[in-house]
């Protein structure tokens, strides 16, 4: 299993992740290192299903590492409950699926093959900072 990226700097006013009776809840996260979006557009328009898979790995990448960072690492991740995955998109496009295909398999690959939780695919009109996709992640965690 690999590693999550580092904890996001929020981009407002908010904390990355929230503890909860048992519940992590991970904020917005989008494609950013260091803060920097790595890709920002409209998929369907300016980004192809490919590289808004990679954005979505990225985004979901971040989350994991907010609420690992609020839980003592991802070892007291008991279960990932839910993931919704917003797609700035074209109106005509149709594959959210696709794209948030490329968060679940970072879940898999940071958290192993149980990981996968109920999941949402949202095709939106615009996102934070002109970012192409943003994850919500909702997690049980061990105390």
């Amino acid at each position: 299993m690999s590693e999550p990226e580092s904890v996001p700097r929020p981009q407002g006013r908010y904390i990355p992740a929230v503890v909860h009776d048992g519940i992590a809840y991970s904020a917005g996260m989008t494609p950013r290192r260091d803060g920097v979006l790595t890709v920002t557009g409209v998929v369907g328009r300016d980004l192809d299903i490919p590289r808004a898979r990679e954005a979505a790995a990225l985004a979901a990448r971040n989350a994991i590492a907010a609420v690992a960072a609020a839980v003592g690492g991802t070892a007291a991740i008991s279960r990932c409950l839910r993931m919704s995955v917003f797609v700035a998109c074209a109106p005509d496009f149709r594959e959210l699926s696709a794209v948030a295909d490329g968060a679940s398999d970072v879940l898999v690959e940071c958290l192993g093959p149980g990981a996968l939780p109920v999941r949402s695919a949202i095709g939106v009109y615009a996102l934070p900072s002109g970012a192409p996709v943003e994850i919500e992640l909702t997690v049980a965690v061990s105390t």
